[in-house]
């Protein structure tokens, strides 16, 4: 019995099909091999910042150590990041607080946004004291914020930052391009974000921190109601 003949036009499609397979086997290795040195230069990377905040952490507590033994004080230096947490809503709000309050895009009840401290900043959430909490975050609560809370603008479009890819298509001309690099360069870069509502509730939003409420400045007592809303 006579086998027949596979029609050209099926022989070609094959050819172009193999050739297709091929050429995606070819792409998907090199793709492979190139985040794999991406990775490699991530990890390196993270292992100098832990190295650096390790450093800066010792040589802190030597000084303070020092300053004690000499009968001297140690005055640490000023924080230069805050984190500010809008705590009202927009009822009887005046003119120049909103404007600053949507400058900072605080734009609802539990939004936060990281602000680096200056004499302008300064100014700002004086003036915006009453609606909101802010102190000055640790590392621990930068990086939990940013690895639970992070998003990204993306063509315009709001992305969580679950992939180093969102990082990298925003912020790689910068050098920016994991979530440890944003993390480390948190005091120029400010993201946005919207907190849950704090475990227990707040005590007074109408009264001052030091008065047994909630707005104004807590400094390091930040810390822990970010674990409450985190």
């Amino acid at each position: 019995m006579a086998v027949p003949v596979k029609p050209a036009s099926l022989a070609k499609k094959e050819k172009r099909d193999s050739n297709l397979a091929a050429k995606r086997a070819t792409v998907a290795q090199k793709r492979r091999a190139l985040e794999a040195v991406k990775r490699r230069a991530i990890i390196k990377r993270t292992a100098q910042y832990y190295k650096q905040y390790a450093a800066a952490d010792k040589e802190e507590v030597r000084i303070r150590r020092e300053a004690k033994a000499n009968g001297n004080y140690y005055v640490p230096a000023q924080p230069k990041l805050a984190l500010v947490i809008r705590l009202r809503g927009v009822n009887n709000i005046p003119p120049k607080p909103r404007k600053i309050l949507k400058l900072l895009r605080l734009r609802q009840i539990n939004n936060a946004c990281f602000v680096k401290l200056n004499k302008a900043s300064k100014e700002m959430l004086r003036i915006v004291e009453p609606f909101v909490t802010y102190g000055y975050p640790n590392l621990k609560t930068v990086r939990e914020l940013i690895y639970k809370r992070g998003f990204g603008k993306v063509k315009g479009e709001r992305i969580a930052i679950n992939d180093n890819s969102v990082i990298e298509q925003s912020l790689g001309r910068f050098g920016i391009t994991c979530i440890e690099d944003l993390i480390h360069e948190i005091f120029t870069v400010g993201p946005h974000f919207k907190l849950s509502c704090a475990n227990g509730g707040l005590r007074k939003i109408n009264n001052h921190f030091v008065e047994g409420g909630d707005f104004g400045n807590r400094e390091h007592f930040i810390n822990a109601m970010i674990r409450r809303m985190n």
